[in-house]
């Protein structure tokens, strides 16, 4: 029998491949898995897989990478497939030639008469007895693939080619599996992986899958948990803290370090409650979820966890400044020294190049530099300098954030041919003549980081690309973060029913006003129960809140930062 698992990038497949895999060893089944632990069991696969990813082949065209995915799965299926099923054995595959469907049509936009020949033609007629597509909403989905690159220690700001279009292309891709379900239900099994505990999801997948290989019919299509009565009365400001809190014990109960995660950022009483639950377990994701706090709570936990998890406390000072953040990041260095000087971006304190100096002579200059955003003077000049020789390219373009100097325009055209996707990201609320060709050249290829270098800009240009990027992807109210401007409310109001979540979240930092509480009514209206919409209503209420009881002149000494106004999780 041949099992393939298919669904969007965070949906959970691969685990639950793996987990149905184990289960049917146990079984007594004989079972080949194709991508045994996430990895694919053909050699030349991966190296092909390995050119489909690289975030740097910016020019791969959607039919290039059409045709390098059916390439991979053909290898699969001579290499791995096709002789485990020539052996008897039960094969199971963690993609096919669905996702290639999927991605190139659905998401990228290709005519899918023009793909279908060519996956049949690599098929050689060979097609899953049964497809189970893992579903989920794009939204948890994004949060679930955050938790693990946190988890796994990887770069978060570090994109795939499919991560460089933008959250919109999960949103196509998963609508696009869902009509190839549709079209062959007896074939197709939808499971929905949203609020459901794994053990259960995993008994559920279980029963199915035996009752294929046992002869039985499976009664439905879609395997989905119990439904839900919706809250009882009308959405309003006033409830989400109530609702937000029920909706993050259910998270906490099925993934509680999902749960640890969901509190990043999010200011007050009630959610420093909810972390000093979490913290004996989830350390690190506890102190990495202080980013930007800069309040009394805050500031105990981070004592209590450097011993723990130094390397996320130093994460978690996020932009704050002063003697106390100082002193922290000067006791965590001889641990932690990469993310402490890489924390002290804008930083022009004599105690901040104390440190820089330090790093230089331990020799980690490439710490440093990224660490040089927002400082024009001499000595962080010559420490770009430095790198430029050393060959350093990515992080002295990352030194340049914020740099809106002819001097600075000058060094990005010096390392365009290097690395231009650092260079885009240097370019966050510029209007330069780099960032404005870079935009233009990079729109149809990076659409995702185009629309995020655009924050705080309000020229015609930005303008015109946020109305062609908001039909397309979340990123471009992203870029609306904090603006009080006509047309960001347009924007909002617009393109609210498809980017529900991130219309809230562009809020942040904005009084809680008629417009907003307009706005985040409707919203929670269409969605009284998804998860990203009430975790993110939850953080922009709690942060104006926040702002209103301590306006910028008192907020250094009490304890409220602008910064932690930002960071409301997108």
């Amino acid at each position: 029998m041949f099992i393939d698992f298919e669904g969007i990038d965070g949906s959970g497949k691969t685990t639950l491949s793996n987990l149905l895999a184990g289960r049917l060893k146990k079984l007594g089944y004989r079972v080949a898995h194709a991508r045994e632990g996430g990895e694919l069991q053909a050699p030349t696969a991966r190296r092909v897989r390995e050119l489909t990813r690289d975030a740097r082949l910016l020019e791969m065209s959607a039919r290039t990478e059409f045709f390098l995915n059916l390439a991979r799965d053909a290898q699969q299926l001579e290499e791995v497939v096709a002789p485990a099923l020539g052996r008897g054995e039960v094969c199971i595959t963690d993609r096919y030639l669905y996702s290639q469907l999927a991605l190139s049509g659905g998401g990228r936009g290709l005519p899918m008469d023009e793909l279908r020949p060519a996956v049949e033609l690599a098929a050689q007629g060979l097609w899953p007895d049964l497809v189970i597509l893992v579903d989920v909403d794009p939204d948890l989905a994004r949060w679930r693939k955050r938790l693990g690159k946190a988890q796994g220690g990887r770069a978060s700001d570090g994109d795939s080619r499919k991560g460089l279009v933008g959250a919109g292309l999960a949103v196509r891709v998963r609508q696009a599996f869902l009509e190839l379900a549709r079209q062959d239900p007896r074939r197709w099994i939808i499971l929905e992986n949203d609020d459901v505990p794994l053990r259960v999801l995993e008994q559920r997948l279980v029963d199915a899958v035996l009752a294929r290989l046992e002869g039985r019919e499976t009664p439905v299509q879609r395997i989905a948990p119990l439904p839900v009565a919706p809250p009882t009365g009308p959405a309003c400001v006033e409830d989400v803290e109530k609702r937000f809190l029920e909706a993050l014990d259910t998270v906490e109960a099925r993934e509680p370090a999902l749960a640890a995660w969901m509190l990043g950022g999010l200011p007050g009483l009630a959610a420093h409650q909810r972390r000093l639950g979490l913290v004996e377990f989830y350390p690190g994701l506890v102190a990495r979820g202080l980013s930007d706090l800069d309040d009394a709570p805050a500031w105990t936990l981070r004592e209590v966890l450097a011993p723990r998890a130094p390397a996320q406390v130093a994460q978690g000072l996020g932009s704050i400044s002063g003697p106390r953040a100082m002193m922290m990041r000067e006791r965590l260095y001889t641990q932690v020294p990469a993310e402490v000087l890489t924390g002290l971006r804008r930083d022009d304190s004599p105690q901040a190049w104390a440190l820089r100096e330090r790093g230089v002579k331990d020799g980690k200059l490439a710490e440093v530099l990224p660490g040089l955003g927002g400082l024009d003077g001499d000595e962080a000049w010559l420490l770009r300098e430095a790198g430029m020789q050393r060959g350093l390219y990515s992080a002295v373009a990352r030194s340049l954030g914020g740099l809106d100097s002819e001097r600075a325009d000058a060094l990005r055209e010096v390392l365009l041919p290097q690395d231009r996707l650092a260079v885009l990201r240097s370019t966050t609320g510029l209007d330069t003549p780099v960032a404005r060709g870079l935009r233009e050249a990079l729109e149809d290829k990076a659409l995702k980081l185009v629309l995020r270098s655009l924050c705080g800009l309000v020229t015609d240009e930005a303008w015109g690309l946020r109305e062609r990027g908001a039909p397309l992807t979340k990123e471009a109210l992203d870029s609306l973060d904090g603006l009080d401007d006509p047309r960001a409310w347009k924007l909002r109001v617009a393109h609210a029913g498809r980017w529900p979540a991130t219309a809230l979240s562009s809020l942040r930092g904005l009084p809680l006003g008629p417009e907003a509480r307009a706005l985040i009514t409707r919203v929670l209206e269409a969605h009284p129960r998804r998860l990203s919409v009430l975790r993110n209503a939850y953080g922009v209420i709690a942060t104006a809140r926040a702002l209103a009881a301590h306006p910028p002149s008192a907020r250094a000494s009490r304890g409220v930062t602008e910064s932690s106004a930002q960071q409301v999780e997108r």
